[in-house]
């Protein structure tokens, strides 16, 4: 039990349904959609959209999703691949002649097809209670009248840097980011989206906002067109998943990064880490040996599932043994290979489960801080720069090409124990995302810390996180902790910002639902 003479927050308790995401008015629509009868599917699209207007540097309608899905009475999950593929006419032999060595970043190069709206209308019609309609109503009355900036979004857009074009029309205010409390609206998104609730996929995919999309994106050199914009089609596939101390951890397949967080989990399922201080530096340093290990395995192997072909032996509990056997508990290891994909960490998440006990796990994401910094003119559509994601090494599994999807850091979890869920959740953080699956896991497996408590326990990193290499601590460890993992040979740092943020929602056998949100967003859990 939490000090309660200390800051904090407790986890929500809620018998009926519990919703938890990182803003408290999409929470609130999430939940008001359930008491109007909608399911799980239902709360998590409307919530997730409107998660577009209130985190706007995290996600928007021009990015991409991934869901996994528990059915009401039953036990199996269900994933949803909703990411967008680059252009057929990407022209990866220019950026290789022009001696890039990544695509880069912030240029159209890296402008991938928006998924998530097509995975919206998928599943409400496959899944969803409700019309469409009815779904997206709330959000649309909020992106037209506007709502208050929230601390933590704030903070984020007074960094984003990379607002170009039109992009700075719609997503500043005199040319300047939007300030806490000021309201910020998106009434052209909002016409979007009522085309959407009308016609469907066909009111973003093809006609008017088709064509503003495509206009603006070839205005800009893209090679974008029509055609590669009515071909986009998400798809259901087979999760994958792993064993830790009695936990079945599911993740979404390639070309999401989810099987990274199982061979993590399967390298430390080697040591004992009940036995160690959970924010001492042997824990410390056993996961970050890990990461670096389980990283490695992911830059060489995952990508488009069309080209992954070591997914078996990535998941091998023979692979993890034989890189567990290369960890020195005492000493650091050289840095294994750099990270591939370029540096991530801005994403939504949100999490439902609702009466009947149907489960929805989901994550949204424009990749980058405004995605591309690009936007189409008319509706102010921020374009996801998800390309930048593949990799220009002739051969690579997640080699960039034309009608490819790239390799894909965002991953939404779920966790069962004998079979039967026992907790929809993620962890946001791009590149942190598989280490944060694997600490939370371990922070309730091997230190049976309350939900609340593990998602608030300080996190540590051993990857780049906001451009910066070597192991980043936040700044809840000890001193000493980090003086003790330098002395291991860990290049330390404090990290400069909070790693990642998380959601979870448990499902306590008693049948009591168990909410809890991570303190470094602005959101929060609600259940009735």
């Amino acid at each position: 039990m939490r000090d309660f003479q200390k800051p904090g927050r407790s986890a929500v308790y809620a018998d009926n349904a519990m919703v938890a995401t990182s803003h408290p008015l999409a929470a609130q629509v999430a939940l008001s959609l359930l008491q109007q009868g909608g399911n799980a599917v239902d709360a998590a699209i409307g919530a997730g959209v409107l998660l577009g207007l209130c985190e706007p540097q995290m996600t928007g309608i021009g990015g991409d999703c991934f869901a996994l899905i528990k059915p009401a009475g039953e036990e199996r999950i269900v994933a949803l691949n909703g990411s967008g593929r680059a252009p057929m006419g990407l022209d990866v032999g220019a950026m290789r002649d022009k001696g890039l060595g990544a695509v880069p970043v912030y240029g159209i190069e890296s402008v991938t097809m928006p998924g998530a709206i097509d995975a919206f209308c998928r599943l409400n019609a496959d899944w969803g209670r409700m019309e469409l309609a009815q779904v997206l109503d709330p959000a649309i009355r909020y992106f037209e009248a506007g709502v208050p900036v929230a601390p933590r979004v704030a903070r984020d857009w007074a960094e984003a840097d990379n607002l170009k074009g039109d992009a700075r029309r719609h997503f500043l205010r005199d040319d300047k980011p939007f300030r806490t409390g000021e309201r910020f609206a998106l009434p052209g998104q909002a016409e979007v989206l009522k085309r959407v609730a009308r016609e469907g996929r066909k009111g973003f995919y093809e006609g008017e906002v088709a064509e503003d999309m495509i206009h603006s994106l070839r205005a800009l050199g893209g090679a974008h067109t029509l055609d590669d914009l009515a071909a986009v089609a998400c798809e259901y596939t087979e999760p994958v998943s792993g064993q830790y101390r009695g936990a079945e951890l599911i993740e979404h397949a390639p070309n999401g990064q989810g099987a990274t967080a199982i061979l993590l989990m399967n390298i430390l399922s080697h040591f004992d880490l009940s036995r160690m201080d959970p924010f001492g530096p042997a824990r410390t340093h056993l996961e970050a040996e890990a990461t670096r290990l389980a990283y490695d395995a992911r830059n060489r192997f995952l990508a488009d599932a069309d080209t992954v072909t070591r997914l078996e032996h990535m998941l091998s509990m023979d692979t993890a043994a034989k890189l567990a056997a290369l960890i020195d508990p005492d000493r650091a290891m050289a840095q294994v290979q750099p990270l591939t994909e370029q540096v991530h960490k801005d994403t939504v998440y949100i999490t439902v489960v609702d009466q009947d006990r149907m489960a929805v796990s989901l994550i949204y994401s424009l990749f980058h801080g405004f995605g591309s910094g690009l936007a189409s003119s008319r509706f102010g559509i921020a374009y996801q720069n998800r390309g930048a994601g593949f990799t220009l090494q002739e051969g690579h599994p997640n080699a960039a090409a034309g009608g490819k999807r790239p390799m894909h850091t965002i991953i939404p979890g779920m966790l069962r124990r004998g079979g039967k869920l026992l907790m929809p959740f993620g962890v946001m953080g791009g590149a942190y995302q598989p280490c944060g699956h694997s600490r939370l896991v371990s922070n309730l497996v091997d230190y049976d810390m309350e939900l609340q408590a593990a998602l608030d326990a300080p996190r540590a990193f051993a990857g780049l996180f906001s451009g910066h290499d070597g192991l980043a601590l936040e700044t809840g460890y000890d001193p000493a902790v980090r003086e003790a993992l330098a002395a291991m040979g860990h290049a330390t740092r404090w990290s400069d910002e909070p790693l990642g943020g998380a959601q979870a929602i448990m499902l306590d056998p008693s049948g009591v639902l168990i909410g809890a949100s991570d303190p470094r967003k602005d959101g929060c859990a609600l259940g009735y």
